[in-house]
């Protein structure tokens, strides 16, 4: 189909990127479960291992099933392309791999997923790279962060655990003024809820595990390039705008123009890095997709009202999500996210970490799982589990102390996630 602006987002999440199949007519997206792919002659394999024409190779690089979910979900994020990628995590260091070099840093917010955390301060060092961490609410601060050696902004759109809600087109502006990409992980909102490019993001990460396939069963990635970004306006992204040596000198900007970045994450990343997305879940990932927008809705109806109760419980110290009129981001909740600000938020428990224990294994809807994003509620005890490298002064910056879990609502009946939330809390607070 024709990816029309006429089209809402509840069409395209179904038929984006899908075509019956040509063989078959198989209307559903089949799951091509194959390795490597026939050429039509020497010339056209000359050609697809020259970049001078686009097909398939060797599902390292390229595979059918992948390349619909790259299309739907360019198409729902408002981007050129996109490139799926193994898990969350792989598509985060694929985001930083054509920026990057050993000496360079990303400046990143300080709310962010403790394992984001720990591979941005620990993991990178390898490569040559670091972090810093910001608090994105201070954009003077962010701006005193970026130094010469700066290669991109990072952040969350609604962040993990606390549902703290980024100011995404304030930080594009730094950013901007900055001849800097600006990262924006879109996992916790989806792009039913947000979409970073039209507020100004260059580069959009999912980890497709969590609301996109929204049934707990593979894992994956994506990175969304909005092709916005002129990777050639300075010489600090010599990846995208240099020869690159291993195809003959050939200038991804110059040469993909708007798109260099993914046929970078794909010719370079995928090829070299091997993060690879495997078509079955790909398959998953799409079926999953096609229910998103009704999904979400349910996600954000649940968790106001779950969110509600328990801000007005006595056991409770304090709730994060920023879809209560109490929040003190509820203003840039409600301007920067109208449809709402999903179903992740952190409680505070009265009675600290054994009450917070407590209250995990006690109980019974709630899973007590370190995921998120999926149709069934589920609840972690960040500071023991996600969280436990990160330092306390790291963990209360993420939102993550020892008082708080975290609580992923699903797509239940509210009111009983309330009343298992109502036993397990008598539970744990006596």
């Amino acid at each position: 189909m024709s990816d029309s602006p006429t089209y809402g987002f509840d069409t395209l999440q179904i038929h984006a990127g899908a075509r019956p199949d040509p063989a078959t007519g198989a209307r559903q997206t089949p799951i091509y479960q194959s390795t490597a792919y026939v050429f039509r002659d020497a010339d056209h394999a000359a050609a697809l291992f020259n970049l001078q024409e686009v097909g398939y190779i060797y599902s390292r690089l390229t595979n059918p099933t992948v390349a619909v979910l790259q299309e739907r979900l360019a198409t729902l994020e408002g981007g050129v392309g996109a490139v799926c990628c193994s898990s969350g995590h792989a598509a985060q260091i694929m985001a930083l791999f054509p920026l990057m070099g050993p000496g360079k840093n990303v400046v990143a917010s300080t709310r962010l997923y403790g394992g984001t955390v720990t591979q941005f301060s620990q993991t990178i060092k390898r490569f040559g790279w670091s972090a810093k961490f910001v608090d994105f609410d201070d954009l003077d601060a962010l701006r005193e962060a970026i130094d010469d050696d700066t290669r991109a902004v990072f952040c969350e759109s609604v962040a993990n655990p606390g549902g703290y809600v980024t100011d995404i087109r304030a930080v594009a502006d730094v950013a901007d003024a900055a001849g800097l990409p600006l990262i924006v992980d879109n996992t916790s909102a989806t792009p039913y809820l947000c979409q970073p490019i039209s507020q100004g993001a260059t580069l959009v990460v999912h980890s497709t595990t969590k609301y996109l396939t929204g049934n707990g069963t593979v894992t994956g990635g994506c990175i969304v390039d909005s092709g916005k970004f002129d990777w050639s306006a300075s010489d600090k992204f010599p990846s995208l705008s240099a020869p690159e040596p291993a195809y003959h000198g050939l200038k991804f900007h110059e040469t993909f123009g708007n798109l260099a970045f993914t046929f970078h994450g794909i010719a370079i990343g995928l090829r070299d890095l091997g993060m690879t997305m495997n078509p079955q879940a790909a398959h998953y990932t799409l079926m999953g997709i096609e229910t998103l927008s009704l999904r979400m809705q349910r996600h954000v109806e649940n968790a106001v009202k779950v969110a509600t109760w328990l801000e007005n419980d006595p056991r409770v110290d304090y709730v994060t999500y920023a879809g209560l009129p109490s929040s003190p981001y509820a203003e840039r909740a409600q301007r920067c996210y109208p449809k709402g600000t999903g179903g992740l938020f952190t409680v505070a428990i009265k009675g600290g970490y054994d009450a917070c224990v407590k209250l995990v294994d006690s109980l019974e809807i709630f899973s007590h799982v370190a995921n998120l994003g999926d149709t069934r509620s589920l609840i972690i005890h960040s500071a023991s589990t996600t969280h436990r490298q990160l330092t306390p002064e790291q963990q209360e910056a993420a939102g993550a102390g020892p008082n708080v879990v975290r609580v992923s609502i699903g797509i239940e009946d509210a009111d009983d996630l309330i009343r298992d939330l109502d036993q397990a809390l008598a539970k744990a607070c006596g």
